[in-house]
């Protein structure tokens, strides 16, 4: 929740697209007409969208509202709003079903606690919070969505896994998707645990790790750039 017309028309501006990587910004709802207009070559996304199509649902946001404004993506089941508006799995598999339904791609960000980590609990953790989203999408639902994999205890703390604990989960949420019989080289998967400038490279070089769903950095443009630059380079080395 940052962002005012002025500030944003600062920071829209000094992006730019990077060639070789694709690059969404999502924003808060009021803040869609603005970015459509100021962003050229950069997908549109917002931070959460509705279960609900339409309807009785007052101060709710659909997916076919930012759809007409060219949104592609939308963030479902970050880690606040699982903490604290106690969104759950189940709900969060029809958030992510409503805007497949629309044409937007869902980012489903999932993740342990610190308590979770240090009981050992990541592989269980992030596979219950699967398994209801795979009920509700289907393996073909699932293979086309982004999941994000946010380490709670790495959000907004400027701590970040280990490039060893970032590739050993990736590898067991890629091995999870082809064991329920998705199509896992198809999914995109993202590492969202405070990425920054200087370890976006390292990061985003890892076996499974397709990219960055980007907090704090993405509201200082060069910072974000600097991310975006960075995978561009990685994804040049595949090449």
């Amino acid at each position: 929740m940052n962002g005012g017309l002025a500030s944003n028309r600062e920071l829209l501006c000094a992006l730019a697209p990077v060639a070789g990587v694709d690059v969404a910004v999502c924003v808060p709802y009021p803040y869609l007409a603005q970015a459509s207009e100021a962003l050229d070559g950069i997908a549109l996304g917002v931070q959460d969208v509705s279960e609900f199509t339409a309807g009785p649902y007052t101060g709710e946001v659909s997916a076919a509202m930012v759809a007409e404004f060219g949104c592609g993506y939308a963030i479902v089941g970050h880690s606040e709003r699982r903490a604290l508006f106690r969104e759950d799995e189940a709900q969060i598999g029809r958030k992510a079903e409503a805007a497949l339904a629309h044409g937007v791609v869902p980012i489903v960000c999932i993740g342990e606690t610190l308590a979770e980590r240090e009981a050992g609990e990541v592989v269980p953790v992030v596979e219950r919070q699967l398994a209801p989203v795979l009920e509700v999408l289907g393996r073909e639902g699932l293979a086309k969505a982004v999941l994000a994999y946010e380490p709670v205890w790495a959000i907004g703390t400027g701590r970040s896994a280990t490039v060893a604990q970032v590739a050993e989960t990736h590898g067991a949420i890629r091995a999870w998707l082809a064991n329920h019989g998705v199509a896992a080289e198809r999914v995109k998967i993202l590492y969202g645990g405070s990425v920054k400038a200087d370890n976006a490279r390292e990061l985003f070089a890892l076996d499974d790790v397709d990219g960055g769903l980007i907090g704090g950095a993405s509201l200082v443009a060069d910072e974000f750039l600097a991310i975006c630059r960075a995978a561009a380079v990685v994804q040049s080395c595949i090449q």
